[in-house]
Parts: structure tokens; C-alpha cells; sequence
């Protein structure tokens, strides 16, 4: 798609500076970045001043998750599933995310699906199922289930893998699927019914077969992971990016900086698990597992800031309450600077992802995917927690909405 926007103010989060001037988009690309940009047979709109910045991304989403009772998922229809993904996605992209990362649920259909405009939503890197222990945080069966059916469809989270064979077999399902990345559970959490939250989870040697698979193939793992000394081992055993890391400590902020490792923070999930969990199907036992991590996050997000940790936004939410997903601007504006948070939405989760100068930016040759908002997120980051107000979401050079 060809378009040409005029008179904007371009931010680029790299620097933190802004650009007056004109940004042209051809065949999905930033083509153009200067002043008074002129072009013949293409789309132009006046911006009168607005801002642009590049399309958000949201590292840590779960698009099939339709309902908080992630247990039920797995006997779930596919095709359910899939609509409410799809139905998911598209409003995702509303809300300004132009790419997002599944952190377990979402398949190659879906991505392809997206990819090729069989729907609208956010582009879409997915990593299948979630490797889990027995009684490990993928583990939705009940303390009375005995059979285990992994469900070979879509639809379900998680797989059970036990063994360091078993698990290098389930990473290499994965990768042959497309992955993105691996997803380890190396924790107890909040929507599994039988394990702990301060529990670690896999063995060193089954945490680092599933690195080595995930390396062999240029991919790397992320692992749920609340406590430090969950963090620490994984950080230890090759894991490139922590999910949560609620109860993280000082080793572990040396140890993210030893391995160029990346933490992605989801605080707006406790705080809607909290407030409506319960009516969106959360189960009682797991509603009330929320304040073990609920309080440590904020004080885990500062610890790691003030560290120099490379932080990645990320969300978690599940059920109705993805509409709460620009609310984390707002939670991480409490102890970031809004520039730092804003790299963590862009730049920064451009880096983690592998797309360095692929999104994330207002670089020529970037995808051209953009949010046009009205006004500064430098001078107040709450500009990106109200998505009703922006004045377009640009996706491949077309105007998606607004």
C-alpha cells in the first residue's frame, strides 16, 4: 500500500527525539522520511501536527485464551477457538499493536491465517504449546485426573513432557511447526490447578536440553518464571527471556545483564485477575493464588529498571479482559520514565523478537506499521493507554483504523 503522511511529528523511541516533517509508505515499507515529501497517485493525509511513532507490540498475549478457565481450553473446538482468536486479534490491532507474541496457544494457522489477510490483527510470532512438567504449570488436569490427552488440535496451552529426551522431542515438534521460540514453564502459576507458585519446574538438565534445541535452531526460550530462584536457573541455563519474574531478586538482575536476557513484566493481568478474574472463569483456587505475585510486581519492575535491565511490554491477558491491554502503559508509568516504557512496546521488543529494524521503527525500510496518536507519550505515556482516542492505526502502508 502507498500513503503519504504530512506534516506529522516523527518520534523515534531509539532516541527519544522527535522529527518534523513527512513519512511515505510503499508496498508495505517506510520508503521516505524527510520534509515536504511530494508524491503522485498515493493516499496523503494531513496530519496538522500529530504524532507518529511505529505500531506497538505486545511480547507476552495469549489469542486463544477466550476464557480465564485455561483447563477447559484443550476440549475446546479448534474452530471456536479460532474464532474468538481471530475476533481477539482484530481488536488488539484497534489498540494500536501491530505485532504481538504468543506465549502459548496460537498455531501456524493462525499466523498464516493473519499473514495472508484472511483476517485482521497484529502480526503474529507464535511458539505452538508450552513445554510442562507433570503437575507443572501446563498442566490443567485436576488432582483426581489420571489420563493425560494432549489434544493434538489446537486449541489447548500447554504440553506435558517429562525426561530430557521427552522434552528435546516436544522443542523439535515445535521448531517443525514454524515456532518463533520455545515456551518452558520453569514455575508454578495462577491458572494451573496443582502446583505452587514458589515451586521450580523442570530439571537443570531438561532446562538446558530444550535451550540447546532451541539454539540449534536460531530460536531461543521463554520461560514463565516468578521467583528468583526460578529466574536465576533458568537465566543460568540459556533462557533468553523471563516471563513475569514477580519475586526476581539482585542476582537475578546480574545475571539478566551477564546473559543479554530480557525481561517481560505482565503487571495489568494481575490487577484484571484480581478485579474480574472470577467472573470471566477464573477458578476460586486460582483467584486466590493472585496475591502471592499481585504486590511484588511493581517493586520487581523498579528493582530491574534501576538495574538496567532490558524490559519488554507485555500483557497476559486472558478471557474479557484483553480489553485492558494499553492499561500497562499506565502501571509501568509508576516507576519507568515514559520514554523507557515506550521502548519497551517498540524498540526494545523489536530486539527480543529478532526484528531489529523490522518494526519498531521509523527507519527507511521498517514495515510500515504506525499509530498516529494526538499527543505526546514522552510528556505523558497515558497518550497510549486510551486506544478510543487515537486518530489512526497504519498497517503494512494501509490505514486499518481511524
Amino acid at each position: 500500500m502507498n500513503l503519504l503522511l504530512r506534516n506529522a511529528r516523527l518520534l523515534d523511541p531509539l532516541t527519544g527525539e522527535y522529527t518534523e516533517g513527512d513519512l511515505r509508505c510503499a508496498d508495505g515499507r517506510i520508503a521516505e522520511v524527510g520534509p515536504g515529501l511530494t508524491a503522485a497517485d498515493v493516499r496523503s493525509l494531513d496530519l496538522r501536527g500529530a504524532v507518529v511513532l511505529p505500531g506497538l507490540v505486545d511480547a507476552h498475549v495469549h489469542v486463544t485464551a477466550s476464557t480465564a478457565d485455561l483447563g477447559s481450553l484443550s476440549s475446546t473446538s479448534p474452530s471456536y477457538v479460532a474464532a474468538h482468536a481471530a475476533r481477539t486479534m482484530s481488536r488488539m490491532l484497534d489498540r494500536g499493536f501491530t505485532t504481538v507474541r504468543d506465549a502459548s496457544g496460537a498455531d501456524f494457522g493462525l499466523a498464516d491465517a493473519q499473514a495472508e489477510g484472511l483476517f485482521r490483527g497484529p502480526r503474529l510470532l507464535f511458539c505452538g504449546r508450552a513445554l510442562s512438567q507433570t503437575g507443572g504449570h501446563g498442566d490443567s488436569r485436576t488432582r483426581g485426573t489420571q489420563v493425560k490427552d494432549d489434544h493434538p488440535c489446537c486449541a489447548g496451552l500447554g504440553r506435558v513432557a517429562d525426561g530430557e529426551d521427552a522434552v528435546r522431542a516436544a522443542a523439535r515438534d515445535e521448531l517443525r511447526k514454524g515456532a518463533h521460540h520455545i515456551k518452558v514453564m520453569a514455575s508454578g502459576g495462577v491458572a494451573s490447578p496443582t502446583d505452587r507458585i514458589d515451586s521450580t519446574q523442570y530439571s537443570a538438565g531438561e532446562l538446558r536440553a530444550i535451550v540447546e534445541e532451541a539454539e540449534a535452531a536460531n530460536r531461543y526460550v521463554a520461560a514463565h518464571a516468578y521467583t528468583a530462584r526460578a529466574v536465576n536457573r533458568a537465566l543460568e541455563l540459556g533462557v533468553r527471556s523471563i516471563e513475569h519474574g514477580n519475586l526476581l531478586d539482585d542476582r537475578s538482575v546480574s545475571l539478566f545483564l551477564e546473559h543479554d536476557a530480557f525481561l517481560v513484566p505482565t503487571l495489568v493481568t494481575y490487577w484484571a485477575l484480581k478485579e474480574e478474574g472470577r467472573e470471566h472463569g477464573l477458578p476460586e483456587s486460582s483467584w486466590r493464588k493472585v496475591d502471592d505475585v499481585l504486590g511484588a510486581g511493581l517493586a520487581a519492575l523498579d528493582r530491574a529498571a534501576r538495574g538496567g535491565v532490558k524490559l519488554v511490554y507485555g500483557t497476559d491477558l486472558l478471557g474479557g479482559m484483553h480489553r485492558h491491554q494499553n492499561h500497562e502503559f499506565r502501571l509501568r508509568a509508576e516507576v519507568q520514565s515514559p520514554l523507557e516504557v515506550l521502548r519497551s512496546a517498540t524498540s526494545t521488543a523489536a530486539e527480543l523478537l529478532n526484528l531489529t529494524g523490522e518494526i519498531g521503527t521509523l527507519a527507511v525500510g521498517a514495515h510500515a506499521d504506525l499509530l498516529v496518536v494526538p499527543g505526546d507519550p514522552l510528556a505523558d505515556i497515558g497518550v497510549l493507554a486510551e486506544p478510543e482516542k487515537f486518530h489512526h492505526v497504519i498497517q503494512g502502508g494501509a490505514v486499518v483504523s481511524g
